[in-house]
């Protein structure tokens, strides 16, 4: 067992708790209080001055996909030689060697939602895992959590460049709408063999690989930048019924109204960078205060390699500089974004009956560029402890 005592506690699932108290007991959050009853044996982890919060959840990024420091031998995220590959799974190219998974550790970010990139129209499934480990298997909470689906600019640059559909928005739209019906028919065609055995389809990878979709067991994953697209990817979704997450969202402070109307959840980000294209032109720091003040659920999120995975709290911090509330820009990279995942029954709160993942700062990382990371615990395993301290 293992207490950690004496810190400044950020549950994410209530108020905050001064001098707070955690019990862990096999890896797993056992109580959480101010004046816990323990046994005299238990491991001491003195927290006194520091702030203790649950571990950051990255709700859309790319590690292990793009090896830190490599080039073409570690670019495993983009398969664009055909727009439709949903059949392809991070899983298959996640390698939990990559030196971004230890800067995770060091910047508190314990849990990715990782995956393809935006080349293709239809990518492939994203899953969620834990920052730790040496085999991605043992290191997955969900797999897939959804589907990545591409519009505008990336698409289209890449298959222009290629000479062949799509190089328009409407052909981006067509090719998913055509996909999306064949694997309707698919699936009707599957369920309705549970009784009737001659309407069982030929086995279709792409289309099986999408049956989780139409069956809303997991959301696209919809890469949009500018409003227009942003509403064709809303178009398509109601037409099949189907869930979507907003990633990115560059420009959704210009249609909040709408969004807010569409109750769909957003994951902002990467905007700690430059306008490297058309489609970023109007990136700003405003976009998840505006956001959450018409009641949007958002998550903060690095995108990384663009932005690099340990600075996520420095992008919360700066939405909080720009006006979002401290409080919201917590939410944004721990609790948020596991709801928004389907994962917070594990992770994004330090509550009783979750995974042991837990973060010690010396300083407030959203608002101190002075902090310092003095430990990260990953289901009551310390992982990474700062050599600075004394802990």
């Amino acid at each position: 067992m293992i207490l950690i005592k004496n810190g400044y506690v950020k549950t994410m699932a209530g108020d905050d708790i001064k001098n707070g108290q955690i019990l862990i007991e096999g890896g797993v959050i056992k109580a959480v209080g101010m004046d816990i009853e323990v046994p005299d044996d238990v491991e001491i982890i003195d927290a006194k001055g520091c702030l203790v919060t649950p571990g950051l959840v990255e709700g859309h990024c790319h590690i292990g996909m793009w090896e830190e420091g490599i080039g073409f031998e570690g670019e495993d995220g983009n398969e664009d030689v055909e727009p439709i590959t949903p059949q392809l799974r991070a899983i298959d190219a996640i390698n939990p060697m990559d030196m971004a998974f230890q800067d995770a550790l060091e910047g508190g970010v314990t849990t990715v939602v990782t995956g393809p990139g935006s080349a293709n129209v239809i990518g492939g499934q994203f899953l969620a895992m834990k920052t730790f480990g040496k085999r991605v298997d043992n290191m997955v909470i969900k797999d897939p959590v959804a589907m990545k689906i591409a519009f505008g600019e990336n698409p289209k640059r890449v298959y222009d460049e290629q000479h062949k559909s799509p190089v328009t928005r409407m052909a981006i739209a067509a090719l998913l709408r055509e996909t999306l019906f064949e694997a309707l028919q698919y699936k009707e065609d599957l369920d309705a063999s549970e009784t009737d055995p001659d309407r069982r389809p030929d086995f279709d990878i792409k289309l099986d690989a999408l049956i989780p979709v139409m069956r809303k067991e997991i959301p696209l994953k919809a890469h949009v930048h500018r409003a227009d697209d942003i509403f064709t990817a809303l178009r398509i979704a109601k037409e099949f019924e189907l869930d979507i997450t907003l990633e990115h969202c560059t420009e959704g402070h210009l249609i909040v109204d709408e969004l807010a109307e569409e109750g769909k959840s957003c994951l902002v980000g990467p905007t700690l960078g430059s306008r490297a294209k058309y489609e970023l032109r109007n990136i700003s720091f405003d976009t998840p205060k505006i956001l959450v003040s018409k009641g949007i659920k958002i998550a903060i999120i690095t995108d990384a390699g663009v932005i690099p995975i340990q600075y996520l709290s420095m992008c919360a911090g700066l939405a909080v500089k720009a006006g979002l509330s401290e409080q919201e820009a917590w939410k944004a990279i721990t609790i948020n974004p596991a709801e928004i995942i389907g994962i917070a029954d594990r992770v994004g709160s330090i509550e009783e009956g979750k995974d042991a993942d837990i973060v010690i700062f010396k300083g407030n990382p959203l608002t101190d560029l002075g902090y310092e990371t003095v430990m990260t615990m990953i289901e009551g395993q310390v992982v990474y402890k700062n050599s600075k301290t004394a802990y």
